[in-house]
């Protein structure tokens, strides 16, 4: 009898132990704002409202960032929208979680190179953007684009895997939530994806940043100058949800050293990627990428013809129990 409660005691406090590690372990959600909004008609599409009360996606991913257990959030934005960013999320979320700011610039760039791209008018992308980050995130953290939606079970699955201890070796330990390309495709025109090649141990292999991925009667294409190639709908593709640790800035850094030395001068179009970024890792055996599944659905605003359907599932949610009818 003693042996039978003592045995149930030790389940519970190590149950409990576990759960006060789980409080304790801290880790930052990156959400990446910067992004011009080219394809949305010229207004900025991260601060467009979506739910009953004004709310914009990024009050739904800060919701359910939270309540899996991250408890700080890092923007990444232009220096010309913190303005409007703080008056339309910035100033709300800071009362409800410890809130810091990274700003993505064009000229945040080596001194080397300043002369050689002089006429810029775009940040470098999603690898710059997280380099940006690096004085102000010294914990796991993970990263998402400001106008998706991912659903409750990606920032659970991630947290978890991003707060284990991982075995010690010499690579970078990368996760990443993995989506169905044919939930995520826009009804408006073409998309940006990473598809993945991923093994039975659900370990990244592959993955390669493919545009114009389109919609079709039978699945998917991605439109090319030769025409439509069809691709299939099944593959598991990135929505730039990735689970990373410190270090990985020291490798940010060094690649987009070489990025900007690679690219012809004066690019007005290239992009350090964070999708070739971990390619180009993988290939060359610096990092194991985990892919995490979420079973939730997919959306998001690419264009602005996708905001009514947006606004139609948020409002589906809310009317489930899923949110509820004011966030914070």
């Amino acid at each position: 009898m003693k042996k039978k409660l003592w045995k149930k005691w030790y389940e519970s406090w190590k149950k409990g132990l576990a759960n006060r590690r789980k409080r304790m372990a801290k880790a930052t959600l990156i959400i990446m704002a910067a992004g011009i909004g080219s394809r949305f008609g010229g207004g900025i599409k991260q601060l467009e409202p979506v739910g009953p009360n004004g709310e914009i996606i990024m009050d739904y991913s800060i919701y359910d960032a939270m309540e899996a257990g991250f408890d700080k959030v890092v923007f990444v934005i232009r220096k010309d929208l913190e303005k409007d960013f703080k008056e339309v999320i910035g100033n709300r979320i800071e009362k409800v979680v410890e809130v810091a700011y990274a700003y993505q610039e064009i000229s945040d760039i080596p001194e080397e190179f300043k002369g050689k791209y002089a006429d810029r008018a775009k940040p470098w992308g999603t690898g710059q953007a997280i380099l940006c980050c690096k004085d102000v995130v010294s914990e796991p953290f993970l990263v998402i684009n400001a106008d998706d939606y991912y659903g409750k079970e990606a920032y659970v699955e991630a947290y978890n895997h991003l707060i284990q201890e991982s075995e010690k070796n010499d690579k970078l330990q990368v996760s990443m939530v993995g989506f169905v390309l044919g939930n995520t495709l826009s009804e408006n025109g073409g998309v940006t994806r990473g598809i993945c090649k991923v093994d039975e141990n659900h370990m990244l292999t592959d993955i390669v940043e493919t545009s114009n991925i389109e919609k079709t009667e039978h699945g998917a294409a991605v439109r090319t100058e030769e025409g439509m190639v069809e691709v299939d709908v099944h593959s598991p593709v990135s929505m730039n949800m990735w689970g990373l640790h410190p270090e990985f800035f020291e490798a940010l850094e060094k690649g987009f050293r070489e990025f900007l030395s690679s690219i012809e001068e004066n690019s007005l179009k290239a992009e350090y990627l964070l999708p070739t970024i971990v390619g180009d890792l993988l290939a060359d055996g610096s990092a194991d990428v985990k892919v995490l599944r979420s079973h939730d659905k997919w959306f998001g605003v690419t264009y602005k013809e996708d905001k009514a359907a947006v606004v139609a599932s948020v409002r589906a949610l809310v009317d489930g129990g899923v949110y509820p009818e004011k966030l914070f």
